[in-house]
């Protein structure tokens, strides 16, 4: 039986995209899924189309991918099935809305847009022309985030009533980037929020939202740091939940931000940076937010699960590595990207238009949030890329 092939175009050739794209090079049985395989077989870079050709020779696309000076030229490859957008967040809107409106399927990168009407638009795109759509929330895929969610589901720690999630990262904002960088820049959507607090946010949400059976939005309390720029340095965030009919009202505690760090001494010395806490006990999982390798079940009962999920890969010898950021996983390990390039083969596959583990309707909901906690704290963006017109040049 033919393994079903997903041919990737990849828009923009930045270090994420980088990322994504060598982790579509092992092979997915090496991850234990048989049925599906992943190529690149386009690439876009707004620079030059050499920029395209070098990003493809370093990703291993495919021997005749094709590389491209423009996105325009991307959207329009008819050899191209799903399109993976790794731009700045202020461009997701206009970069999504190219590709949908050429009819392509495609796995956004987070924060999906700048603003929950954005995405609006985006998820009305995607049903007028029949294509696939997913915020690529990577994190949500792993082996491990399917575990925890289990472990609520199945009532082993009993009804939960709060999550405390935390993706803080000692950066000193103004010692590691300059004023144009898209982690502080307005004009790319910067701000921890978008960057980081959307992976704090994804852990109350998977956790007190996706796992119950009739979710409902929860209302929002923020606070808010303020870099010099006007985008968050610091944000906290609590969010509750009503109640459904397996557990009473819940409260989400999300919090993220550039002087403080989850994991100090990078040993764990700390503690969890996730806490899922039940009548009957609770699941930690270890920093960092975005790529966990580690959780612990603690019960009342007195029993403890401490348990390590290492990312799969060719493993050693392989002559492959990944990583993000200039530091690199030990060879042959991945990064644990392709989780979420198989969730989008496998719908596909299927005939399934969004993601199993997060649809269109919750990365809405998780956005209206996002946008309540930038309102609370007068934290707006440049009109340019908080517009619903399309297209605009940004």
């Amino acid at each position: 039986m033919s393994k079903f092939t997903l041919k990737w175009g990849i828009l923009a050739t930045g270090g994420i995209a980088e990322t994504f794209a060598r982790d579509l090079w092992p092979n997915p049985e090496c991850r234990g899924v048989k049925d599906i395989e992943h190529k690149v077989v386009a690439a876009a870079s707004s620079s030059s189309a050499k920029r395209a050709q070098d990003f493809l020779k370093e990703v291993r696309g495919v021997e005749d991918a094709k590389a491209y000076g423009s996105y325009e030229e991307l959207v329009k490859d008819p050899n191209v099935d799903i399109i993976y957008i790794a731009t700045p967040h202020s461009h997701h809107y206009q970069n999504a809305m190219l590709c949908l409106e050429a009819g392509k399927n495609v796995l956004c990168e987070k924060a999906f847009t700048t603003n929950a009407p954005q995405l609006e638009a985006l998820i009305k795109k995607a049903k007028e022309k029949n294509v696939f759509l997913m915020e690529a929330v990577w994190t949500r895929y792993f082996p491990l985030s399917i575990y925890v969610r289990e472990i609520i589901t199945s009532g082993k720690i009993g009804p939960v009533s709060r999550t405390s999630a935390d993706l803080s990262m000692a950066m000193l904002p103004e010692d590691t980037f300059d004023d144009s960088h898209r982690m502080v820049n307005p004009d790319l959507a910067g701000g921890a929020l978008l960057d980081l607090g959307i992976y704090a946010l994804t852990w109350v949400f998977q956790t007190l939202y996706t796992t119950q059976k009739d979710p409902q939005a929860p209302s929002v309390l923020s606070t808010m740091r303020k870099y010099k720029l006007g985008t968050d340095e610091q944000t906290s965030m609590l969010l509750t939940f009503p109640a459904t009919e397996s557990r009473g009202e819940a409260h989400g505690i999300a919090t993220t931000g550039m002087r403080t760090a989850a994991d100090p001494d990078g040993k764990g010395s700390a503690g969890p940076a996730i806490r899922i806490q039940g009548e009957k006990g609770e699941v930690q999982v270890f920093h960092p937010a975005f790529r966990p390798t580690r959780t612990k079940l603690v019960l009342s009962d007195g029993t403890v699960e401490d348990k390590e999920w290492p990312q799969p890969g060719p493993g050693e010898g392989s002559g492959w590595r990944n990583g993000f950021g200039g530091s690199f996983q030990k060879e042959g390990e991945g990064q644990g990207m392709f989780w979420e390039a198989d969730e989008c083969a496998f719908a596909l596959k299927e005939g399934r238009k969004e993601g199993q583990y997060e649809s269109l309707g919750e990365s809405l909901v998780i956005m209206r949030v996002m946008d309540e906690v930038r309102r609370q704290n007068g934290m707006g963006y440049p009109e340019k890329i908080e517009t619903l017109e399309y297209p605009v040049k940004i």
